[in-house]
Formats: C-alpha cells, sequence, structure tokens
C-alpha cells in the first residue's frame, strides 16, 4: 500500500526540545530544595504528557496526586517562560517538510505536548509549513499511545489509516501508529534507542529526516 501522508510527533522528532524542558523542570525542583536531574534522564522522563514528566523527575515520596499538580503548574509557568532558549528543529526537518510539501504529501502533528505549547512552537519554528492538522494534549483526547489522536487527523485527511506513516522516536509513537494501523516509522535521531523503536512495533528506521522520502518514494 503506498504511503500517502506523514503524521508527525513532535518532541523528539520535529523538534529538539530536551535541554528547555529539562532546564524548566530542573529550576522548579531546585527552588523547592528537591534534588535535580542530568539532560539525558529526561530522556525518559518526556514523552508521556507533562504530568508523567513532573511525576517522574520528583522524588517518591513527593508523588501524591495534589504534589504533582502543585509541581505541573510550576513547570508550566515556568517552561512557558522558557521553552524557547535552546529549542530548536533537527537538522534536516525544514528540508523535509518543505519538500514534503512541495511533492503535495499532507502532513500532521500527534504530541503529547499540551495543545497550546504545541501550537506555539510550531507557529515559531516551524512557520510556513502546512500542517493539515496539530494535535496536542487535549481534555477530550487520550494520550498517545491511543490511537484516537491519530485517527482524527486520518478522517481530516481523508484517508485510510494504512496509508499514513507515523513517524516518531519513541516506543509510546511506535505503539500509537500499530494501534491506528499506520506505518510505524522510527526516528533514529530523537530521543529514545533504537531496540525501543524495534520492540514497540517499528517496521522502518530511518537515520536522517531526509531518509523519509526515499522510504515514501520505495512504498
Amino acid at each position: 500500500m503506498t504511503v500517502k501522508a506523514v503524521i508527525f510527533d513532535l518532541d523528539g522528532t520535529l523538534l529538539d526540545t530536551l535541554a528547555d524542558l529539562c532546564n524548566s523542570m530542573n529550576r522548579v525542583l531546585k527552588h523547592s530544595g528537591l534534588p535535580v536531574h542530568p539532560l539525558d534522564s529526561y530522556r525518559y522522563f518526556v514523552g508521556d504528557g507533562s504530568a508523567r514528566l513532573v511525576e517522574r523527575a520528583l522524588p517518591e515520596e513527593y508523588r501524591s496526586p495534589d504534589t504533582v499538580s502543585r509541581f505541573l503548574q510550576s513547570f508550566k509557568d515556568d517552561y512557558s517562560r522558557n521553552w524557547d532558549v535552546d529549542t530548536t528543529p533537527f537538522p534536516g526537518i525544514p528540508e523535509l517538510l518543505d519538500e514534503l510539501t512541495a511533492r503535495g504529501v499532507p502532513m500532521a502533528i500527534n504530541t503529547n505536548k499540551p495543545h497550546e505549547f504545541a501550537l506555539t512552537c510550531v507557529q515559531r519554528l516551524l512557520p510556513d509549513r502546512r500542517f493539515v492538522d496539530i494535535i496536542g494534549q487535549q481534555a477530550h483526547l487520550p494520550l498517545k499511545p491511543d490511537a484516537d489522536g491519530a485517527l482524527e487527523i486520518a478522517r481530516r485527511m481523508e484517508l485510510a489509516p494504512e496509508k499514513i506513516a507515523f513517524v516518531g522516536d519513541s516506543g509510546v509513537d511506535m505503539q500509537t501508529a500499530v494501534n491506528a494501523g499506520m506505518l510505524p516509522v522510527g526516528a533514529l535521531w530523537g530521543f529514545r534507542t533504537r531496540q525501543e523503536l524495534l520492540d514497540n512495533g517499528a517496521e522502518k528506521l530511518i537515520s536522517r529526516p531526509g531518509d523519509l522520502l526515499a522510504l515514501l518514494d520505495d512504498r
């Protein structure tokens, strides 16, 4: 089946957001006298929504729902002011998106990042790219790996799910693709490992953004 469209994850796939996420959370922890974490730890804290990031970063004895909620608000306040200090598109991403646009390939984003943050990031750092839809964390939709967001995008694209490649850097993204009946494509430049991608259903792995073009041509 020929791939006709692409859905991208955002953090770790289109944008390198790790340093700003790390620094915001660490500032919140430090302000409360709690231990901070190295950058690499955040590779495994992120990917399942902001609340899970905060919960993972907090010491175990601080993980009650009320405490997580309080720290989550502090994190969101800090991140909203500092999200764009170091965040940038991964090398090759703007060129890939431009080429997909030129070829008329529909594109969208499905991320567990809070929806408003996702819109802001894309508008600021990936302007003029023609995304059919951007779906971030919203109250009425479950987080990935639930397929609801991806399937909603497929409906808006008016395409069968099996004609869409889902490109992401984490096991959650590969699970989302599998759950949605889409082609799971693992991005090896992101935050997680090759093995995690394979273990969670990746059918294709790409080392650089431009490799996606050959994959679409092959299919």
